[in-house]
């Protein structure tokens, strides 16, 4: 296990991501070993591996010459019109509750420091008209997806990544988003992203644009289908569409409009029990060596999968049988089995399509480089001080090693709460 200095110099130094990539291949089968100050040092070191080559190449304005651009595609080319944008939101929503917490004298507040710094450079020159790197935020349709999970990473780190942005650059995400209206958002999951954009733009003292607003509050209101699940349309897949998307939107849009409309008050309470149940059935389906079902499309986001999870432990919202030290263990472990296989990395230290290595089969055609990093989600909690239980308790087990080893245990019980 690294020290917190060497995480440093991992994040500063490209080499030594390649020398982390050989270590990964190396212990990619090994059962994670639960510690305490080793378990947020091994996330902050996966932290620094997904953030250094994007923002670095970014706040020097080359991400679109040494970002690879990997697609099953019928036509790749069509993904590199998106894949940007897709990386740069993607990875800062899954880190902002991390970079929030702002730079200190610890070895990890001075990456942290580092890695908002070098955020709010990208920000700049991905929004930037004069930018190499600037982003696409209305030219086909995905990028009403990306602009969503970019004003998302803004909402949850509003002082390191929206208010220390200068006013120009600013100016400048605000018209990026306004460019994303022209985007019809389909009868889906969509309708969130079109909401957290005009969240956003409420939250920035814009005006927003209130049908798209409201619509993806109200669609995912009448599209529960029970025991804290949402149907993706009016339909229910078995997919983790409730946690890459549904109900962390939906949570933190209602933490806006439910303070701003009493109508929803009700809503906003359902939401965040809907997502507790939702975050009791993630951590059942986890099992000690981090294997989960592997279920439904968009499964090449890895272990982006968890994010129910780990935003109810980072919110403090877990149930009350899964202890954060659960919810610790059960991450890490997923984490690590998601993100050390053999060939998940390239020799540059860029993801590669696949769940546990390199698997270009279990891409869908609207997958690309880019999209791989809301594998980022599951290290919501490290927004959590390092002073937290969910750092400091002693490891737990899973309630699958509890069930399967013969421990006695209660019932698991579906949430009966209406409509």
């Amino acid at each position: 296990m690294k020290t917190r200095r060497d995480f440093v110099k991992l994040a500063a130094t490209a080499s030594l991501l390649g020398a982390a990539a050989g270590r990964a291949a190396q212990t990619a089968s090994a059962s994670p070993a639960p510690s305490l100050a080793g378990d947020r040092a091994y996330w902050c070191d996966v932290a620094a591996r997904l953030a250094t080559p994007m923002l670095d190449a970014l706040s020097r304005r080359k991400l679109k010459a040494e970002m690879p651009v990997e697609s099953v595609a019928a036509n790749p080319a069509s993904r590199a019109e998106v894949t940007h944008l897709e990386a740069v939101g993607r990875l800062l929503c899954g880190l902002a509750p991390w970079l929030e917490l702002g730079g200190d004298a610890t070895p990890e507040g001075a990456q942290r420091a580092k890695f908002a710094a070098l955020a709010r450079a990208g920000i700049d020159a991905g929004t930037d008209p004069q930018s190499p790197d600037l982003l696409n935020f209305s030219r086909g349709s995905q990028p009403l997806v990306d602009a969503a999970f970019l004003a998302q990473a803004m909402l949850r780190a509003p002082q390191e990544l929206w208010q220390k942005l200068e006013p120009r650059v600013q100016q400048n995400v605000i018209a990026g988003m306004k460019a994303s209206r022209r985007i019809r958002a389909s009868e889906s999951n969509w309708k969130l992203f079109a909401t957290t954009v005009e969240v956003f733009l409420l939250k920035a003292g814009e005006e927003p644009d209130r049908a798209r607003l409201m619509e993806g509050i109200d669609k995912h209101a009448a599209w529960y289908v029970g025991d804290g699940v949402y149907g993706d349309g009016a339909e229910f897949h078995w997919d983790y569409y409730n946690s890459f998307v549904i109900q962390p939107m939906l949570v933190e849009a209602l933490d806006v409009m439910g303070e701003q409309k009493p109508e929803l008050k009700a809503f906003q309470a359902k939401s965040r029990e809907r997502l507790t149940r939702w975050a009791a059935i993630q951590e059942r389906s986890i099992s000690p060596d981090g294997t989960y079902p592997v279920i439904g499309r968009s499964i090449a986001y890895r272990c982006g999968a968890f994010q129910g999870l780990a935003m109810a432990a980072w919110r403090k919202l877990l149930p009350a049988e899964v202890s954060p030290a659960q919810a610790r263990v059960a991450l890490t472990a997923v984490i690590r089995r998601t993100l050390e296989a053999p060939g998940t990395w390239d020799e540059k230290g860029w993801l590669r399509l696949g769940l546990s290595g390199h698997q270009r089969g279990l891409a869908e055609s609207y997958i690309s480089t880019g999209s791989l990093y809301l594998c980022s989600v599951a290290l919501l909690p490290l927004g959590l001080a390092a002073a937290d239980a969910f750092w400091t308790a002693p490891a737990a087990k899973l309630t699958w090693e509890k069930a399967w080893s013969g421990q006695d245990m209660p019932v698991d019980k579906a949430l009966k709460s209406p409509r």
